[in-house]
């Protein structure tokens, strides 16, 4: 009868600790719902991106209404995925990438914000430029479609494929991208003045300063 009583017990608590288990695990889905980051809505991110902070200046004021700066040293950001987007934002934000120019603005904003305007610009078409010099350009096509094997620097378009589009989620798009911004990025990377992305790093530190103009050129005029 004890032993009867004891696996009656054992039994009973078995059933008490699995109903407990699903009722943390009911408790736990709302949260994990909670926490879920809203759909992005590209339409508020075209109000963030268009407006004037006060005492400030919009994004479009230095990347154009639609994303496509006119302003050689700054970015196009159209048609740009929107998840590198949101990383760089967050990035300045944090100070993993550094900007006295972005760190104030990417701070003011909220992750909703960051998020709305990453999808906004990201759903715009870029307006792709051209190759200006003729000298390098099949420098700048060997480097970028072939990498130069005997130093180990890989073909950029193993990662941002052929016609610059990139691997969404992954790699950023880099076709038509005014030249100008992609030296100055080309060489932080390679100085460390630029940290947030290891592979580049690696990439850039086996490159000159003419091989980096070069690839930054063709890169200007792929589409």
């Amino acid at each position: 009868m004890k032993l009867f009583a004891n696996i009656l017990l054992a039994a009973l608590m078995g059933v008490t600790a699995s109903a407990s288990f699903a009722a943390d695990e009911h408790a736990a889905a709302p949260a994990a719902a909670a926490a879920k980051p809203a759909k992005p809505d590209p339409a508020k991110g075209d109000t963030v991106f268009n407006a004037t902070p006060a005492n400030s200046q919009s994004c479009a004021s230095c990347h154009n209404a639609d994303g496509n700066s006119a302003i050689a040293a700054n970015p196009k950001l159209a048609q740009q995925h929107p998840e590198y987007i949101l990383k760089q934002l967050q990035d300045f934000k944090s100070g993993a990438r550094k900007s006295a120019i972005m760190k104030p603005l990417a701070s003011a904003l909220s992750e909703e914000d960051m998020r709305n305007i990453a999808w906004f610009v990201g759903s715009k078409k870029v307006k792709t430029g051209f190759s200006k010099d003729k000298d390098t350009i099949a420098l700048g096509e060997k480097i970028y479609r072939g990498g130069i094997g005997d130093r180990q620097i890989p073909a950029c378009a193993g990662c941002h494929s052929p016609n610059g589009a990139g691997i969404p989620a992954q790699y950023p798009r880099l076709g038509g991208q005014n030249a100008e911004y992609t030296v100055a990025q080309l060489t932080a990377f390679r100085d460390n003045v630029r940290t947030n992305s290891l592979p580049m790093t690696g990439v850039a530190a086996k490159l000159n300063d003419r091989e980096i103009k070069a690839v930054a050129d063709y890169i200007a005029g792929l589409r």
